[in-house]
C-alpha cells in the first residue's frame, strides 16, 4: 500500500469511550519492549509517528491511526512490564478487553512476539485471551535482524509450538531495521481487510 496520509485520530485512556469507527480496524498487541511502535512506524512509512519510548510500558492508551482514510491501525497498551503496579496492569487489561469486546470494526489482531525468545507466560496468556474473545491472532515475530538466517525457522517453529497455534496461523518475521517482512504484512492486510471491504 502507498501511504498517502496518516493521522493519529483518537487516543483512548482508561476512562475514555471507544470511538464508533466505520473503517476496518487492525489491532497490534504485544509485550512492552517487543518493538510495537517500531513496527507500526515501519508499516506506516513514518520515522517516529507512533511514539517509541526509551521506557517500556509507556503506552497507556489505545491509539487509533487513520491510514489513507481506508483503515485504522489500533495500538494497544503493551503488557508484561515489571515496573508497573498490579492495579495499573489490571486497568490496561480491562481497556484491551473492552476494546476486543466492543469494537465493531476489528478485522485482525496482530500479536507481536520477539523471535529470539520462546513466548513468555504473558504472551501465551494474551494469545489465549484474544482467542477467547473470538479472534484468531496473527503472529508477527519481531527483531528478525538479531538472528542468523539459519536460526529463523527453528525459532518460528518454537513460537508455533509454545503458543499451540492452529496449523494455518500465519507467522510474519519482521525487522524494524531492514523492514524485511513489511511487504508480506501489508499484502496480508490488503487481502483480508481491504479487499473484503470492496
Amino acid at each position: 500500500m502507498v501511504i498517502k496520509s496518516v493521522n493519529l485520530e483518537t487516543v483512548c485512556g482508561i476512562t475514555s469511550k471507544l470511538p464508533k469507527n466505520t473503517l476496518p480496524e487492525v489491532a497490534f498487541a504485544g509485550k512492552s519492549n517487543v518493538g510495537k511502535s517500531s513496527l507500526i512506524n515501519g508499516l506506516m512509512n513514518r520515522k517516529s509517528y507512533a511514539r517509541i519510548s526509551a521506557q517500556p510500558g509507556k503506552t497507556q492508551t489505545i491509539n487509533f491511526y487513520n491510514i489513507n482514510d481506508a483503515l485504522y491501525f489500533v495500538d494497544l497498551p503493551g503488557y508484561g512490564y515489571a515496573k508497573v503496579t498490579q492495579s495499573v496492569k489490571a486497568k490496561w487489561g480491562k481497556m484491551i478487553e473492552n476494546y476486543l469486546h466492543q469494537s465493531e470494526q476489528l478485522a485482525i489482531v496482530f500479536l507481536l512476539i520477539d523471535i529470539r525468545h520462546d513466548p513468555s507466560a504473558n504472551d501465551c496468556q494474551m494469545y489465549d485471551w484474544i482467542l477467547s474473545n473470538g479472534y484468531y491472532p496473527v503472529i508477527i515475530a519481531t527483531k528478525l535482524d538479531k538472528l542468523k538466517r539459519s536460526q529463523v525457522q527453528k525459532h518460528i517453529k518454537a513460537i508455533r509450538e509454545k503458543l499451540q497455534l492452529r496449523g494455518n496461523t500465519p507467522i510474519f518475521p519482521y525487522s524494524a531495521v531492514t523492514k524485511q517482512g513489511r511487504e508480506e504484512i501489508w499484502e496480508f492486510i490488503d487481502e483480508f481487510v481491504l479487499e473484503s471491504e470492496e
